[in-house]
């Protein structure tokens, strides 16, 4: 009988498993962003939710997606493995989509049905979320043995070009046959339904990817599947020394509970509201995560220098926080303002308001090779950044993106057209922003992970974004009232700047009339000023991200020390 023998040879280039994990996080992110870009929209103009609402929703939605991340990598390095929970995480998300294309389907004849289908949807997204995301970025690094971590950088910005392959291909399919206006601009509220099929039908292609292909090329280079049940990991892929196993002893799981129980009611304190969405699932978001990374350097079993790699971990997570907050307001302010107060014609086209996103997709793709290669010729010259160090410049082409967009909307008025070209502009900036801070945070995690807490780790740094996105939602609340709202108010008989400048004071019918509308009748308020107009609520991502990237970059060389040598 004859045996297949798979003879070690070193790897040259990248591994064929790298493109398959590619391909299955392409259909993926096609499902979540192709739905993303039509979501706040599906919700406010067929669910009739006021944007503020749709905007704290979405935050909490993406926020748990990011949260769940630590679960499904915790089950995933104690009981299914990877691939299991790929799998899982996979066919949760179709059948998400399939929901909201239900919900989509029915709101005209039933609104409750449709608002619970609505609920019962994200729900399972967010599960299946939580076991897919972390565990096929913890498999991309699992692809290369220890003595090839140099390639990792370079490997996760390819992996990030299947990430904005699908998130293009989903920007641009899903708004097509989802975001329709007639020749009169007339949004069909009807349309969405076929957005999210689509996006329903990419996860489930993904899936199939992953299903057919896992077996003969995620393996290592000895040929062994990579990502099996945890009792089968090969302890050759371990450093020399490392304990396999985590310990968590009952003492400690016992003090996370109780923290948090008492950091959920601290930030249900903080976060003073009424939306059970801001008051029930961000403090959630926060407490939960700050609970679970504590509890993972708890563990008695890692080492001094295990204990600072990992603190490397959350304090970067910290700052990308920031990051994600003024950038995932692409699904939420910026696609307000993109449907309300922006012209959208290109070249005689006026493209529908949801696909104004998919700029971001393009360029990543356009410019993720290109980075790639930067970071290659910097590293064989000996001038690479610190990985710390391309974060800070992220964090500050971010600020100089909003600096940007807050001058160009300085003296829109109430009527006045904000130019697509500086929508673009933001995207392409917010692009580069994203491949110094996005790829090399996961391929930090990659090569300062102990292996035993790989995937989880991975989860603990998608928390960043968790609650990156739940401060996306909050501040998205914050937007002004936008030109079509000055318009609809007059159409009412109300003058709504008048109503908030105070000169004038409405009548209960008046504040009736709005509220029926979705149009507030007061300026939002952030930290006790008042935001009056779009330029200062652009102003707010200048400031707290401006100030973040000079903060991390002055931490640069303390955070150095604590990496021992990885870069």
């Amino acid at each position: 009988m004859a045996t297949d023998i798979v003879t070690p040879t070193p790897q040259k280039g990248h591994p064929k498993g790298l493109w398959v994990l590619f391909g299955t996080e392409m259909w993926e992110r096609f499902n979540f962003y192709g739905m993303r870009a039509i979501l706040t929209l599906f919700m406010v103009n067929s669910l009739l939710m006021k944007e503020a609402d749709a905007s704290l929703i979405y935050g909490g939605f993406l926020g748990l997606c990011y949260l769940t991340p630590m679960l499904g990598g915790f089950i995933a390095d104690r009981f299914f493995g990877n691939r299991n929970c790929i799998m899982l995480g996979g066919l949760m998300m179709a059948v998400g989509q399939f929901l909201l294309f239900t919900s989509a389907s029915v709101f005209s004849s039933n609104m409750g049905m449709a608002n619970t289908l609505l609920w019962t949807a994200l729900a399972i997204i967010i599960f299946g979320n939580g076991f897919f995301k972390p565990n096929i970025s913890s498999m991309v690094g699992s692809l290369y043995p220890k003595q090839e971590k140099s390639k990792l950088d370079t490997a996760f910005t390819i992996f990030y070009m299947g990430i904005n392959l699908g998130a293009f291909l989903g920007q641009l399919i899903c708004p097509i046959v989802g975001d329709v206006k007639d020749a009169a601009g007339i949004r069909d509220i009807h349309a969405f339904k076929w957005g999210f099929l689509a996006a329903s039908i990419a996860m489930v292609l993904g899936t199939l990817v992953f299903y057919f292909l896992k077996n003969k090329y995620v393996v290592t280079p000895e040929g062994k599947p990579l990502g099996g049940l945890p009792k089968h990991n090969d302890a050759s892929h371990y450093e020399e020394g490392e304990a396999q196993k985590a310990v968590f002893s009952v003492q400690s799981l016992v003090i996370a509970a109780i923290a948090f129980v008492a950091l959920f009611f601290l930030f249900r304190y903080l976060l003073d509201g009424t939306n059970p969405v801001k008051t029930i699932i961000y403090p959630i978001i926060y407490s939960l995560g700050l609970t679970l990374a504590g509890l993972i350097i708890s563990d008695k079993s890692l080492t001094k220098v295990e204990l600072q790699r990992i603190l490397v971990i959350y304090i970067v997570g910290f700052f990308i926080i920031f990051f994600w907050a003024a950038f995932e307001q692409a699904g939420s302010s910026l696609t307000f303002i993109a449907d309300n107060q922006t012209d959208r014609h290109i070249f005689g086209w006026n493209m529908p308001p949801s696909m104004v996103q998919i700029f971001n997709g393009a360029f990543v793709f356009a410019f993720a090779f290109p980075f790639s290669m930067l970071w290659d010729k910097l590293r064989a010259k000996g001038k690479e950044p610190l990985s710390t160090m391309k974060q800070a410049i992220g964090l500050a082409l971010i600020a100089v993106s909003y600096f940007i967009i807050a001058h160009n909307v300085k003296d829109l008025g109430n009527s006045g057209l904000l130019a697509i070209k500086w929508l673009i502009l933001l995207y392409l900036i917010q692009t580069f922003a994203e491949l110094c801070l996005s790829p090399i945070g996961l391929s930090l995690v990659g090569k300062l992970s102990p292996k035993r807490f790989a995937s989880l780790l991975f989860g603990v740094f998608f928390l960043s974004n968790a609650a990156g996105y739940a401060l996306a939602g909050s501040l998205g609340a914050l937007i002004p009232a936008t030109g079509d709202k000055f318009k609809k108010a007059q159409e009412l008989g109300i003058d709504l700047q008048g109503v908030l400048n105070k000169t004038i004071t409405p009548t209960p019918e008046q504040l009736q009339l709005l509220d029926k509308n979705q149009i507030s009748a007061s300026n939002p308020v952030f930290a006790g000023f008042e935001i009056h107009n779009l330029y200062e609520f652009f102003m707010v991502f200048v400031v707290f991200t401006g100030i973040a990237a000079v903060i991390l970059f002055l931490l640069t060389p303390v955070l150095k020390k604590m990496m021992h040598g990885v870069k």
